[in-house]
């Protein structure tokens, strides 16, 4: 994975070495029809900048001229009405546009491949990375806002830079306002197992019955695990406690350079495979209900398949939230893996060392710089303005770090490879593995806009699995479509009540006769989930047990830990 700025920017000028050199080698591969499109393409671009040019020579103040450049009129970007006031800027930003629709066209016309998903989305943080709204030559609103300023917003714009070039990385919101455990990651609860890679969070009961089977959550490694418990009003931890459920959560530890040594097995063995057993032990039950997030699901079903090749059958149900099985498509994190990085990382850190958090988050940020880089960049540096609190974007800015041999087999038999999908192909933990064999009841979320677990390939995990499935695909992205409160009844989730086993139906097929809910998919996974969750108990009176006692208050140490 090409995690860090230098391996971006290496690639961002390989994609712009192409681009440079005409159409060469991409030309070789269009067909005839895709040739003639090109042509048709760069002969309508060259007629959009004449009229460009001749409208900015022939603007009249009086009477604004009409767009050539259709985005412009979407691109939040140039809202400001200083770039329709000024013929020069308003040049600057549709000869922008026209360039940048252009090049993605192109690259459209070539064969489907990886190579060129690869090209389109390194092409596309080229064209965001130079539009003349991220640089002070080129943006009237750094001008606009130095005049109202009398220039202040320089010197603040300055302070701003200075202050996050210490830090390492861009602000994107007020920190000062937001502490874990203070008004983040508030439930009540307490870490009553811990070991090297996490540790484990019970929280308190909010019911008087609870169900007898208790509910693990297993969050992702690649970051910490308050987004599932951010705030009260959009807690998803704090909503399955309201509803009755017993949750156990595991915190992963943010690694440091002496747990660089740590493995998939490590994961797996030292993470679910350790929280299950400890849960059996202190709520006395032979079987628990599990879920899994992101590639916490990749773990948990890992897990779960070296459970039951061992012959042991613990959990009654599962739950997996944007979850990859099958990594044919793997979304836009693809871009970032080939031989040659997954080799890269194999010989650097494979066998010790860590990627560490500010990479990590670089990658994530890359994705959607246009949402995640260059609005900062252009307000807190250009503008001078901080930014507001937002605790979803306080979570994203909390970074993790990774052990590069559990990271090393992950790129290579997940992304690179798509072993999980083969029975017995992988060995985990001393046991060839079979996502057959993972044969309770499942259901599963993706997310309709998902740009990270693409909702297609996480439906394909259906068919990869023994039991039967429940699919829902709720409305937004990988982080707003799940995290989609009750109380705020926002968005909306598709449901087949026709196909509810792992049948042989596409994706396509499967959302042409699905039928749209409005608002949020929590109850509708509940309701599934306390049919699984056995008969109704008294709620425990205190937390852990005489065995595993309470180390720690939620949301405990490992959290806290900065990257």
């Amino acid at each position: 994975m090409s995690s860090s700025a230098d391996s971006l920017f290496q690639e961002l000028q390989k994609t712009l070495a192409a681009l440079m050199q005409g159409q060469g080698a991409a030309q070789d591969e269009l067909s005839a029809e895709a040739r003639v499109a090109s042509q048709t393409l760069l002969q309508t671009l060259q007629v959009q900048h004449l009229a460009l040019w001749q409208q900015m020579l022939n603007a009249n103040k009086d009477q604004p001229a009409p767009l050539v450049a259709e985005g412009v009129a979407k691109d939040r970007r140039f809202a400001h009405p200083a770039w329709h006031e000024s013929r020069v800027h308003d040049y600057l930003r549709q000869a922008y546009l026209l360039n940048a629709e252009y090049m993605q066209r192109m690259i459209a016309l070539l064969p489907e491949s990886h190579e060129k998903n690869r090209l389109m989305f390194f092409t596309r943080q080229v064209v965001d990375a130079l539009a003349p709204s991220n640089f002070i030559a080129t943006n009237p609103e750094f001008i606009q806002a130095a005049l109202d300023s009398q220039g202040d917003s320089i010197r603040l714009g300055i302070q701003n830079m200075l202050g996050d070039l210490e830090k390492g990385r861009i602000s994107m919101t007020d920190e000062s306002v937001f502490e874990v455990g203070v008004n983040l990651a508030t439930t009540a609860g307490a870490v009553v197992y811990e070991n090297e890679v996490m540790q484990l969070i019970q929280y308190a009961p909010q019911t008087k019955k609870v169900a007898a089977r208790p509910l693990l959550i297993v969050p992702p490694c690649i970051n910490k695990f308050y987004i599932l418990d951010l705030q009260p009003e959009n807690s998803l931890v704090r909503f399955a406690v309201e509803q009755g459920q017993t949750v156990f959560l595991i915190s992963w530890r943010n690694v440091t350079a002496d747990l660089g040594h740590l493995t998939w097995d490590d994961y797996l063995e030292k993470g679910p495979i350790k929280a299950i057993e400890v849960m059996k032990k202190i709520r006395k039950t032979p079987q628990i209900n599990a879920l899994g997030f992101c590639v916490g699901g990749t773990i948990l079903t890992s897990a779960l398949a070296v459970l039951r090749a061992r012959g042991e059958d613990p959990v009654a149900a599962l739950t997996l939230l944007t979850t990859l099985l099958d990594f044919s498509d793997a979304g836009e994190l693809a871009c970032f893996v080939d031989e040659s990085s997954v080799a890269m990382r194999e010989a650097t850190i494979g066998q010790g060392g860590l990627l560490s958090g500010r990479d990590l988050s670089a990658v994530f940020s890359a994705l959607r710089a246009n949402d995640l880089i260059w609005p900062y960049v252009v307000n807190n540096y250009l503008k001078g303005v901080k930014p507001p609190a937002f605790d979803l974007l306080y979570w994203n800015s909390d970074a993790t770090n990774l052990p590069g041999p559990f990271l090393a087999w992950y790129l290579r038999h997940m992304y690179l490879e798509n072993s999980l999908r083969v029975p017995n192909k992988l060995t985990m933990c001393g046991q060839k593995v079979d996502l057959q064999r993972v044969d309770m009841p499942v259901f599963m979320l993706a997310c309709k806009e998902d740009h990270i677990v693409p909702w297609q390939t996480s439906y394909a995990g259906r068919a990869l699995l023994g039991g039967e499935s429940q699919f829902v695909l709720g409305a937004s992205g990988h982080i707003a479509g799940v995290i989609n409160p009750v109380g705020k009844n926002k968005r909306s989730y598709w449901v087949n009540n026709q196909h509810q086993k792992n049948e042989i139906l596409t994706a396509t097929d499967w959302l042409a006769s699905a039928r749209e809910v409005p608002g949020s998919w929590w109850p509708c996974w509940m309701s599934w989930l306390n049919t699984h969750g056995d008969k109704q108990i008294a709620a425990p009176r205190r937390l852990g047990s005489a065995d595993f006692s309470v180390i720690e208050a939620a949301p405990g140490r490992y959290v806290r830990e900065k990257a």
